[in-house]
């Protein structure tokens, strides 16, 4: 059986710490941050699937609001953005911006093992990467924000349970709130401690989405406790920069065996009857 990981097995550049957020009062917001909407602004490829959800806000004049920050990490922060329609429906959503860091990439260095067999297409990015100078850091917070904007968009259209990618706008990606209309974030699952039904239908969800994203030939790469959302009694993944192909990353079965042991190991620790093994010799069946 397996045992339970520390959170210091996990790769921390992936990993968010959570902290509460005060949103503004009536009184306060006038002093608060806003701009007009980018939602038609960025290019093309860089607005989410269809179909829209019908809480997106597209109109044209909408305006962001800066409300605070959710989370932070050592790649990225994630804040908490109101965005509100201006053309009198009065249509307005909660949408969490994950900011991806340039120079202040602090763990560069340890994404390799992720990003093999990954390509970039100019040769000076390639060529910066490898010399992790200012500029490749740069280039590095792009690549990792535009991989998980590529990974939300086609898991989501997969039926993955990830939050739906509203923009990508540099090494902005603006993305579905998991949480309440006030702002309060949904818990992670390392957060929680559900009763023995909830925990199984958590489980059996979670296995559900491993052989999902082994279908399409993926891995979550760093899959625990600490990247999944509780919303209610469903799971939501995320953190999916990282996502790693199984054949094209000589090092790709040995993420989804981690994904599977990480999961089933806190499972376990809460009384579940799963092993990560088993799991894992299950999705290599299934492919």
């Amino acid at each position: 059986m397996s045992t339970q990981p520390s959170r210091d097995d996990l790769d921390p550049s992936f990993v968010f710490d959570y902290q509460p957020l005060d949103l503004p009062s009536a009184e306060s917001e006038g002093a608060t941050a806003q701009h007009t909407t980018t939602y038609w602004d960025v290019r093309r490829g860089c607005r989410g699937p269809q179909p829209l959800p019908d809480w997106v806000v597209t109109d044209a004049g909408a305006i962001d609001t800066e409300l605070g920050v959710l989370k932070t990490g050592k790649e990225a922060d994630v804040h908490l953005v109101r965005r509100a329609a201006t053309d009198g429906t009065g249509q307005e959503s909660l949408m969490a911006a994950k900011r991806y860091r340039g120079e202040e990439h602090r763990s560069f260095h340890r994404a390799s093992a992720y990003t093999e067999g990954r390509r970039t297409k100019k040769s000076r990015d390639s060529r910066a990467l490898e010399g992790r100078s200012s500029y490749g850091r740069q280039v590095a917070a792009g690549q990792w924000a535009y991989a998980e904007w590529d990974a939300l968009n086609r898991y989501w259209a997969a039926g993955l349970p990830v939050p739906y990618p509203v923009q990508l706008d540099g090494t902005e990606i603006l993305m579905e709130f998991i949480g309440d209309a006030d702002g309060v974030a949904a818990p992670r699952l390392a957060q929680t401690r559900p009763d023995p039904v909830l925990l199984a239908g958590y489980y059996e969800q979670l296995v559900r989405a491993i052989h999902l994203l082994a279908s399409h030939g993926a891995a979550h790469g760093d899959l625990s406790a600490y990247n999944v959302l509780v919303d209610g009694a469903d799971v939501v993944i995320i953190d999916m920069p990282q996502v790693v192909d199984i054949v094209g990353n000589p090092q790709g079965r040995e993420f989804l065996r981690r994904d599977c042991v990480n999961i089933c190991a806190w499972f376990t620790a809460r009384g579940l009857d799963v092993d990560g093994g088993a799991l894992l010799t299950q999705v290599h069946g299934s492919l």
